[in-house]
């Protein structure tokens, strides 16, 4: 991944305009498109399958005039005065016929109706008007609430002074996005931060240029999607809020390091793609977990909250691509102007390092004496000794620093038990706004259970009597604990469904609701047992509690995923078990830190006012899943920027208390930098956030807050400073089969270095020195080769095989360098397995030769290296094709490689070809090694054996 973020860094910087252009036109097509075919956002919490959604489904059909979206207009008379009085009723019943007049209403019901019972209050100080409209929130149109809160107005004027009257409802269920100077604020403080820890605008300007264009096109995408299916209108929202954080994050942590290397003393061009191979990695990684992560949303089986998931995931894509390809194309305009200001100190050490320094030392060597002899290169000593004396702190006594840490963070898991979660409603929505003040009246009025009324249908097609059987199970409906009262009981117009609206004693947000549908459930089953009735509770309330059941049975798989993926992936980047396990306890207490600030301040009120939260009670509740998703991918990147850096200095030779301080030493101020940048943007969306994002904001805030600083900041090093070198230890079976990914940039580093190896321009298809292979029961030691185009080598020897599968790249090098061309091994290993053509005639059995299409696509496209296994094969008529084209390739300049088992060449190759023998079995003096059969010097030679595994190579 390094090798080819590396490439891409630096076709970047070479054509900055091209990759910003190309952005910009992305962001351009993207913006048409949403303009011409987006759609509304559909915020109705749907769970198919569930029983509450297939009656209210069926409801279209039996009961189409009570399926579509409705309205509560509350009328509150004033004090002293009566609804039921002359001036009031017959000015209700007036407003009623006005209503059936507005576009898309199918029905309004007088409060006054004989049919419907509850909807005045009982001390007759309030009524209540529905109205009922003929489709969906969307299908109605957003002009529909306006269209209704102006029909009440005439009603308002003939009213006597001191009268209320209000509008509500589902109606007014939150659609729309808005974006106020609040949020603006977190970006702000990205601003502030990110000048003060890069110093320079020119580089802090480039993560939020990247994060706004990544996140403008992020949010089309999801307002897109509307055209293609249901969106909820918190999706944009989440990826809004998730795509600022990371893009600048991610951008940030490619900028940072890019300025190191240009103190370094590289030149931008290569300080860029250094940079990108390196932190561009870490940045990979880190987005992927996040991307799996959120994707993983979709166990819960909830249509929304998958959206949801796939919505924010795909900010993050946008922001890991965008960090990855336009940072380094802005790099390429600004060039060294970005470089760090070093220190007069660091100037003086320059200079002399430079007086001693012979024609053939390159600047970041002179670079690395200087640090070394003044310090940092450029002026962050400040911060450094600030960050010196933290780790030493946290260090010194480790278990102290463990048990202060874990102990206080475990205190949170006791308001965490208490968390209590739903589905928004209007209660949750902003002092002021029509639905949140009719949701408050019909509450003081009414009765809580009239904000959150079930409902129950009845198949009795088979009834022979439907009124008295409705009338029956109406009573029967009252009779259950929980239920206040049934205000509708109804057949439809064919006498096949009874509907029944029922108002429970609690409010939709109270757990004792859910008992209440549990008992109405077992009445539904009995009179389906009875009578033969097929019965279901449904209803808005009903649908909620069913997602929040579905919710809560899969967080534990949810969370087995998070953590299984959690261990997986870090045991694959830093090679150890003790790391994986110590990072997921850590990502575990921010969570249950997270949530216990949740129910602090949203259940018991804790700095509610201060922070911009009117109304205290439940939460969202796909919050926790949604936070664990989240939380955990934000926690990865911490845990990957700053280990890795202590994995880095490990393996190349730091002891593990030295690489602590190392790895702390290069990435604690930039993910200190990162972490209060996402605490910030996240933290700006609590006071000024729709109801649904409030709460997940401050989860995200304060997790990021106590992830980055309490958990990796100060858990980890204390952790890491304990178990010392037992922290890197991998068993060697599990390292075998682990894939590797190359975060730190080792095998960048390697490439570079022999990237002119070993002669600037050089011309070998071939190249090696001291390689060795240890292959099954087949290997070999300190082989030299070096292979011109043109020349053929055959092989021989019980590890013959071994060595094709080598330079094909089917097989790693235990030992030595190699190079296939221009390509490195074994970073550019996929590369040589595409190009180098391997055909190993033994294992296409007895006289099968590559078909004739296989020979005509190489004649066509001659490989710079052929190699052929097991050649014997070729003698003989039926290897003639093959044999030519062997001929045909060496004429046009391809090097050929052939392994035959005792490098008998009869029949093979005509007696007139020059060739070179590499013999594997034999252990030959130096003056004798290989065979020239012809006008060249040795080009290939064994050069001494070793045992391996008992075979001797």
């Amino acid at each position: 991944m390094s090798t080819f973020l590396y490439a891409l860094g630096r076709r970047a910087y070479r054509a900055p305009f091209r990759y910003i252009a190309l952005w910009l036109v992305i962001f351009g097509l993207v913006g048409a498109g949403v303009a011409a075919f987006a759609k509304d956002f559909d915020d109705d919490f749907t769970l198919p399958g569930s029983e509450a959604q297939v009656a209210l489904d069926s409801m279209e059909s039996t009961f189409p005039e009570a399926s579509g979206v409705a309205a509560d207009v509350i009328v509150v008379a004033d004090d002293g005065d009566s609804v039921e009085d002359s001036a009031y009723k017959d000015e209700i019943e007036k407003e009623v016929e006005r209503l059936e007049d507005l576009p898309h209403v199918d029905a309004v019901t007088s409060p006054f109706d004989d049919m419907v019972e509850g909807t005045i209050s009982e001390d007759e100080s309030a009524a209540m008007i529905t109205v009922q409209y003929d489709g969906t929130q969307q299908e109605v149109g957003e002009a529909a609430p306006d269209q209704l809160l102006d029909e009440l107005d005439p009603l308002r004027d003939a009213l006597p002074e001191g009268a209320q009257v209000e509008g509500g409802g589902q109606l007014f269920q939150i659609t729309g996005v808005s974006i106020s100077w609040v949020e603006g604020i977190g970006v702000v403080i990205a601003f502030i931060v990110l000048l003060l820890t890069l110093g320079s605008f020119r580089a802090a300007g480039m993560p939020l240029i990247t994060a706004l264009i990544g996140v403008g096109i992020s949010v089309l995408l999801v307002v897109g999607s509307t055209a293609f299916g249901a969106v909820n209108s918190s999706s944009i929202m989440l990826a809004l809020m998730l795509g600022l954080a990371v893009g600048i994050d991610y951008a940030l942590f490619i900028v940072s390091r890019a300025r190191a290397l240009l103190a370094e003393g590289h030149d931008p061009l290569e300080a860029t793609g250094r940079a990108v191979a390196t932190a561009g990695s870490a940045v990979v990684f880190a987005g992927m977990t996040v991307m799996i992560a959120l994707l993983g949303l979709s166990l819960a089986g909830i249509p929304f909250l998958t959206v949801m998931g796939v919505g924010a995931s795909g900010s993050v894509v946008i922001a890991v691509l965008i960090s990855l390809t336009m940072i380094p194309a802005l790099l390429g305009l600004v060039k060294e102007k970005i470089t760090p200001k070093p220190t007069k100190r660091y100037r003086k050490a320059f200079a002399a390092a430079q007086k001693r320094a012979d024609d053939s030392a390159s600047q970041p060597a002179i670079a690395a004496e200087a640090q070394a002899a003044a310090g940092e290169p450029y002026p962050k000593t400040i911060m450094n000794k600030f960050f010196a004396g933290w780790l030493h702190v946290v260090t010194k006594i480790p278990m102290l620093t463990v048990v202060i840490i874990v102990g206080g963070l475990a205190l949170f898991a006791i308001p965490a038990s208490n968390l209590q979660l739903s589905l928004p409603t209007a209660g949750s929505q902003e002092e002021g706004t029509p639905a949140r003040t009719t949701y408050d009246l019909i509450d003081k009025h009414f009765g809580p259970g009239f904000n959150g009324p079930l409902v129950m249908t009845s198949e009795i097609v088979t009834s022979d009597e439907p009124l008295d059987d409705v009338e029956r199970i109406e009573s029967e409906i009252e009779d259950v604990e929980g239920v206040d009262q049934v205000v509708l009981a109804t057949p439809n117009r064919d006498a096949t469904t009874a509907l029944f609206q029922i108002i429970p004693t609690t409010s939709s947000e109270d757990p004792a609701t859910l008992d209440t549908v549990d008992r109405l459930r077992d009445l539904s089953a009995d009179i389906e047992d009875e009578d033969g009735f097929e019965t279901a509770v449904t209803g808005a309330t009903a649908i909620q509690i069913d997602v929040s059941d579905q919710l809560g049975k899969a967080l534990v798989p949810f969370g087995i995923f998070v953590i299984g993926l959690s261990i997986i992936l870090l045991m694959m980047v830093f090679r150890s078990v003790a790391v994986p396990i110590k990072a997921t306890g850590g990502f575990l207490l921010s969570v249950f830190a997270s949530f216990g600030t949740v129910v602090l301040v949203f259940h018991d009120g804790l700095f509610a006012s201060a922070m911009g939260i009117d109304s205290t009670g439940p939460v969202i509740s796909f919050l926790p899943i949604i936070l664990m998703g989240i939380l955990f991918g934000l926690a990865m990147d911490y845990e990957v920027f700053l280990v890795s850096g202590m994995r880095e200095a490990y393996v190349h030779g730091a002891t593990a208390r030295d690489a602590i301080k190392a790895g702390f030493a290069s990435s604690a101020r930039v993910v200190s930098a990162a972490a209060i940048i996402m605490f910030s943007v996240f933290a700006a969306f609590v006071p000024a956030g729709e109801p649904i994002i409030k709460s997940i904001a401050l989860a995200l805030a304060s997790g990021i807050f106590v992830d980055a600083f309490l958990v990796r900041m100060s858990l980890v090093p204390a952790i890491m400073q304990m178990l010392g070198d037992k922290a890197w230890w991998l068993p060697k079976w599990l390292d075998r089969i682990l894939p590797r990914l190359d975060v730190e940039g080792e095998g960048l580093a390697h490439e570079v270095a022999l990237r002119d190896w070993p002669e600037p321009n050089s011309n070998y298809r071939v190249y090696g020195r001291g390689i060795a292979v240890s292959s099954g029961r087949r290997g070999f030691a300190q082989v030299d080769i070096s292979l011109s185009p043109g020349q053929i080598l055959v092989a021989s020897g019980q590890a013959r095989k071994a060595l094709l599968l080598a330079l094909s790249g089917r097989v790693g090098l235990t030992a030595g360098e190699m190079k296939i061309g221009d390509m490195v091994l074994p970073e550019h290993a996929g590369r040589v397995r595409r190009r180098v053509p391997y055909f190993d005639l033994d294992k296409r059995g007895p006289g099968t030769m590559p078909t004739s299409r296989e020979l005509s696509r190489l004649a066509a496209s001659a490989p710079d290296l052929f190699i052929i296994g097991e050649a014997d094969a070729l003698a003989g008529d039926n290897g003639r094709d093959l044999r030519d084209l062997v001929y045909d390739l060496q004429a046009e300049g391809a090097t050929i490689v052939l392994g035959l088992p005792d490098g008998d060449v009869t029949g093979v190759l005509s007696p007139n070809t020059n060739y070179f023998h590499l013999d594997l079995d034999a252990a030959k003096p130096a003056s004798e090694r290989g065979t020239d059969n012809g006008d060249g010097g040795v080009q290939a030679h064994a050069a001494g054996h070793s045992e391996m595994e008992g075979v001797q190579s």
